[in-house]
């Protein structure tokens, strides 16, 4: 599994780890009931601290997105669509929030924000 951390990034490297692992979770890249590596295994690979991976799956199960099988390891968990629909929404409600702010503090109409969207959504696809 690839994930790759940022030291300079000023996101705490769990949290990285955690949102990549979620990332492949979401995309469907990991599967439902796939077996994660060990915490140890993880923390080795990623040269981090046994601590932080541990963090990082913590979130991960507190959150939903992978369950713990006692002596078995971490395993992926079955995911409620709508919950991370929800998630997603409110953190795209959030972003917009923020270009909303900082187009009305420049004076940035909201046609000019429109026609950046309607461009990005083109390179997009």
């Amino acid at each position: 599994m690839e994930i790759i951390i940022s030291n300079s990034s000023g996101v705490p490297i769990y949290e990285q780890i955690k949102e990549q692992i979620k990332s492949k979770i979401v995309s469907n890249e990991l599967k439902e009931n796939q077996l994660l590596p060990s915490i140890r295994i993880l923390a080795r690979d990623l040269r981090c601290s046994v601590i932080t991976t541990k963090k990082a799956y913590e979130e991960l199960v507190k959150e939903g997105y992978v369950k713990n099988i006692p002596a078995k390891g971490f395993y992926v968990a079955k995911i409620n669509k709508d919950l991370v629909l929800e998630e997603q929404l409110n953190k795209i409600e959030n972003l917009l929030y923020k270009v909303v702010n900082i187009a009305n503090y420049n004076n940035i109409s909201r046609k000019t924000i429109n026609d950046i969207l309607d461009i990005l959504y083109e390179e997009i696809k």
